[in-house]
């Protein structure tokens, strides 16, 4: 099995996707994905935690419907949509809560909400930054463009084809939250190739069993 070219470069560079990544707040279409709830909170309720940011603490009591002080996918996924004002996917919801949930028992308090927030903000920035003909959306060659960016050496075809597994509306293009678990999904099973690929050449030798472990490893964690 091989990735880029047999550079190290091939892996992305440094791990691109994870928490205190690229980007600040900004960017065209919704605020860090964020506009459900009666839109943005013009004042944050009285008991807002100490170094938490008033706003996200506002967005925080917003989405947790049921009062319970944490937030679910679920919860999480009615506050999220997309340029074209569709709500965020389930999966990418799902994989973002895991993502921040540290004691992990599939909610995210309002520290880790904070922590989720300033990774959407950065996302959504590159997320413009890519979105080379301002569609709302990415297509393969403006997706290839980002990949290569982060350090990635994959093709074209390659890139099609991601967008042609994540393209749920046959626009040829992918939405901001496809484009977060694109990203975030690569990250993750670029670090388990790189585990193995000790050499750092870009080609590893695999029993049948330990791909499957590694593929099926992955899908629980990124899902």
């Amino acid at each position: 099995m091989s990735y880029g070219q047999g550079h190290r470069g091939g892996y992305g560079q440094g791990g691109y996707g994870q928490q205190g990544g690229h980007g600040q707040q900004g960017g065209h279409g919704q605020q860090g994905g964020y506009g459900q709830q009666g839109g943005r909170p013009s004042v944050a309720a009285p008991g807002c935690p100490p170094g938490v940011d008033p706003t996200v603490f506002g967005w925080f009591q917003a989405v947790d419907e049921d009062r319970s002080g944490k937030i679910t996918a679920a919860e999480l996924r009615q506050a999220l949509i997309n340029n074209n004002m569709k709500h965020f996917n389930p999966e990418t919801c799902r994989l973002m809560i895991g993502m921040f949930d540290n004691d992990k028992d599939g909610t995210i308090d309002i520290n880790e909400f904070a922590n989720l927030w300033s990774y959407i903000q950065q996302w959504r920035q590159c997320f413009d930054r890519f979105d080379q003909d301002r569609s709302g959306n990415i297509d393969s060659n403006e997706l290839h463009t980002a990949l290569t960016t982060f350090g990635y050496r994959l093709s074209a075809d390659f890139c099609t084809m991601i967008v042609r597994t994540f393209d749920k509306t046959s626009m040829n293009s992918i939405d901001f939250d496809y484009f977060i678990q694109v990203c975030v999904t690569l990250h993750t099973l670029t670090d388990s190739f790189r585990k193995k690929d000790t050499n750092q050449t870009g080609r590893i030798n695999l029993r049948y069993e330990e791909f499957l472990e590694m593929v099926l490893d992955n899908s629980i964690n990124i899902v």
